[in-house]
């Protein structure tokens, strides 16, 4: 009790007054409604169903984050003196991230090299196993093979990378496998090619086979995954359901190996130096399992153990909140994927009705999407409110936050600016798969072709037909087979079309004319670009659904068929308003594609994550139960056509 009094006392001697300095005030006297600070820290495992209120808690009372982790972060160091060495020195990336000597992964001597056995590495409990992982740091040039030698050495289980190899402008991490599958890497006596490799939009999947040789035959040969997070930038924490569902992946795999193979090792987790990233994941993953076996979560407890492994896992407040959402979430929403073959099975549970609650599946799962939605404030989304842009805007309350925003890069004039009211979104497999816009006004006519140029758009959904004449709704795309000026730069060749049954399609040709008078003298050239713009005519304005589910699916595939003709550029998706309609066409093609590629269906993280970087995507519940629909069709009437085609 002294040490958390005195904790309480260091980190708010420079607070103002305040409804926290009052808790906190309350707290010390024990005066609050719990009895004691000892509560207000858990000093015991958490039951699963206490976790949401405990989260609640933190959320009111943010400064609860802040004395848990510096709590926690108080435990006894360790020696490092084989980190120190002035020999080993330069193999860490961070001095401040180093292996405590009695933890630390030994590897095996190599003859004639003093300190061979060193790595920046080393071993660390989970909550129910002992050294469950190997944690270290992103390898560099001149560790590459030490870390080879270990992943052999210690048959690893699998390998977790939660850094890009390159991030804000500085090199994390080098690529320690190679560049191709067409040709195999050697690193020192182990050679490592790449088997198969699985792209999905937060994290790639690669298998790798490690073999040595003798006299060049194959004398001892393994295979590895890699799990590559590709979407955590130093400095920042991902999205929790994309990393629940990376962990989700990694398990399936670690899990099945451990259940098969009781030679396997640990499991190596890396980010660039071993530190705060690493210590995130293993806080996530140990808690996952411990909840999976005995019902609970020890958030603060292992934080502890973590700190008393390793320096810098988990490295600052911000991070240990995250570990918090990211339970909280797991907890709140529960598994949501089930298998392709249970489809029509669910869809009848989903709609049956809750005595108590009187909602059906479905409108529970969409509250909670709603709930858990993030909100921008105009400070996010300055751009769009700029005096300059704000007529730019049908609506000034759908506006793009400026991290999520395509800018425009073609110069048109010095009255442009770089704003378009538009935002990405990411697929399955691909992040920023999707730009979804609003119709554009007469003023917006130039932005909206420099967004299809500037970004190689492959290709143009248009998800209505508005009223002909329409001054709300005018024509931006040349309806003759003339040419059409739009803006100062662009200009649009009619190149052929094609109309089907509810679907016309046009191929245009976008050319741009150089006005900047830097480009000209620098003898730039604007090469043409050509688009595929498909319009769905059977979704009338006012209506909420097309009449015709089965062309709402054609269009997609049509569209999909396109793209693998061309070099798969970002497919640009138009609705009257940017927010009705384009959310169905994203996450209903997010979950087709998790249809063919894992023959599973995930509608319910589908809609959140189109609806992370606009909240109005998917804005009501006859468009979220939609896409529930729309899979099944795709099921029904389309699924094994294509499996056959792909085979």
């Amino acid at each position: 009790m002294p040490v958390i009094c005195k904790t309480l006392a260091i980190i708010f001697s420079s607070t103002p007054y305040s409804r926290t300095h009052q808790f906190i005030v309350r707290l010390t006297n024990n005066a609050d409604e719990n009895g004691s600070i000892s509560e207000t820290i858990p000093d015991r495992p958490v039951e699963l169903k206490n976790f949401p209120k405990l989260c609640e808690q933190r959320r009111k009372f943010p400064v609860l984050y802040k004395l848990e982790f510096q709590t926690a972060i108080k435990v006894e160091t360790h020696a490092c003196r084989h980190a120190q060495k002035k020999t080993n020195s330069h193999k860490n990336q961070n001095q401040k991230v180093t292996p405590y000597d009695y933890n630390r992964v030994v590897l095996q001597t190599v003859d004639r090299e003093p300190d061979s056995d060193y790595i920046n590495a080393s071993y660390i409990d989970s909550i129910l196993k002992p050294n469950a992982y190997i944690v270290t740091q992103g390898p560099t040039e001149e560790t590459v093979v030490s870390f080879w030698r270990m992943i052999w050495q210690e048959r690893a289980a699998a390998i977790v990378m939660l850094t890009k190899t390159f991030d804000f402008i500085k090199v994390m991490c080098v690529q320690y496998w190679p560049p191709s599958k067409d040709k195999d890497e050697t690193y020192g006596e182990i050679s490592v090619g790449i088997v198969q490799e699985e792209e999905l939009a937060n994290f790639h999947i690669r298998t790798f086979r490690l073999y040595k040789m003798e006299k060049d035959v194959v004398v001892e040969e393994r295979f590895i995954l890699q799990f590559h997070y590709t979407q955590w930038h130093s400095h920042t924490c991902p999205f929790s359901n994309a990393l629940l569902e990376f962990r989700r992946r990694v398990r399936a795999v670690v899990g099945r190996r451990l259940a098969t193979n009781n030679v396997t090792g640990p499991m190596v987790v890396h980010c660039n130096d071993g530190g705060g990233r690493s210590g995130v994941y293993l806080a996530i993953d140990a808690n996952l399992e411990l909840a999976e076996e005995e019902d609970c979560f020890d958030v603060f407890g292992y934080l502890k153990k973590l700190r008393q492994s390793r320096k810098g896992l988990i490295e600052n407040e911000e991070q240990y909140k995250f570990v918090y959402d990211t339970l909280e979430e797991h907890v709140v929403c529960g598994v949501s994927w089930f298998p392709v073959s249970e489809l029509s099975q669910r869809l009848k549970q989903k709609s049956q009705r809750d005595p108590v609650t009187k909602l059906n599946e479905y409108q529970k799962e969409y509250q909670q999407i709603c709930k858990q939605t993030p909100r921008f404030t105009i400070g996010d989304c300055a751009g769009g409110h700029r005096g300059d842009n704000r007529e730019k805007n049908r609506d000034v309350l759908v506006v793009p936050p400026d991290n999520f925003r395509p800018y425009l890069t073609s110069f048109q004039g010095n009255s442009f600016t770089d704003y378009i009211n538009a935002v990405f979104v990411d697929g399955y497999t691909k992040p920023r798969e999707y730009i979804v816009t609003e119709w554009p006004l007469i003023r917006t006519q130039g932005e909206f072709w420099s967004l299809v140029y500037d970004y190689e758009c492959a290709a143009v959904v248009v998800l209505c037909v508005p009223p002909k004449n329409s001054q709300q709704y005018p024509p931006f795309w040349p309806e003759g087979r003339h040419s059409k000026k739009y803006g100062p730069v662009f200009t649009i060749d009619h190149v052929s079309h094609n109309h089907y049954t509810n679907i016309k399609t046009w191929i245009f040709r976008i050319n741009k004319k150089i006005v900047s008078l830097t480009e000209l003298m620098a003898g730039l050239k604007a090469p043409p670009k050509t688009v595929q713009l498909f319009q769905l005519t059977c979704w009338p304005m006012g209506h909420k659904v097309p009449s015709s589910t089965n062309s709402l699916v054609e269009l997609m595939n049509m569209v999909e068929r396109w793209r693998q003709r061309t070099d798969y550029g970002p497919v640009c998706v138009v609705s009257p308003d940017g927010r009705s309609r384009a959310g169905v066409y994203c996450a209903a093609n997010a979950c087709i594609e998790q249809v063919i590629q894992h023959g599973e269906v995930d509608v319910f993280q589908a809609v959140k994550t189109v609806r992370r970087h606009r909240p109005q995507l998917v804005e009501n519940m006859t468009e979220y139960k939609y896409c529930y629909d729309l899979v099944l069709h795709y099921v029904l009437h389309y699924l094994n056509k294509d499996m056959n085609e792909k085979k």
